[in-house]
């Protein structure tokens, strides 16, 4: 069987929905996908059509998006694209939803914190949790230090412990 896959570039339209049904976890939210492009005659940047997605997620994704996501967020969406047509009210109508297999803060336009989930636990793990390592704020940016590290121990970009005396790459 041939999928389409498909990875959408926009912001988040709607607060995401969360639910819980005897299947498991399942959230849902709608992204808005405008491309833009450079129009010569005007010598400027243009938008052009916006198109719209519900974006629908399951199990742990799902309580993640709900957890994290917010109106206006820019984000990734990598999944199967699938299309509907139907007559509501005398009216044809096409939905476009995308069925995700990953979704992300897209960090061209920001920055994100990550936060590892606790083994057997479908939420956002709280920093420093058991295993996850303490956050701290160094020079306006979250770094992550190792578990057992010693209180302020400088670590470089990739969470290598650094020797106490060493500066802190940025």
């Amino acid at each position: 069987m041939n999928e389409t896959v498909v990875c959408a570039i926009g912001n988040v339209a709607t607060q995401p929905v969360h639910r819980e049904d005897d299947r498991g976890h399942v959230a849902r939210f709608r992204l808005a996908a405008t491309p833009r492009y450079w129009d010569r005659d005007k010598a400027m940047w243009v938008d052009g059509h916006t198109n719209f997605f519900t974006v629908w997620t399951r199990r742990s994704l799902a309580a993640n998006v709900a957890a994290s996501l917010s109106v206006g967020d820019p984000v990734v969406v990598h999944g199967r694209l699938k299309v509907r047509a139907d007559a509501r009210d005398g009216q044809a109508r096409t939905d476009v939803d995308i069925e995700a297999a990953a979704v992300g803060h897209d960090l061209a336009r920001g920055t994100s914190a990550f936060r590892r989930n606790t083994r057997g636990g479908a939420g956002a793990a709280e920093p420093g949790g058991a295993g996850a390592g303490a956050v701290r704020q160094a020079a306006g940016a979250a770094v992550r230090t190792r578990p057992g590290a010693p209180p302020g121990a400088p670590v470089d970009p990739w969470g290598v412990q650094a020797a106490p005396d060493a500066p802190l790459l940025t």
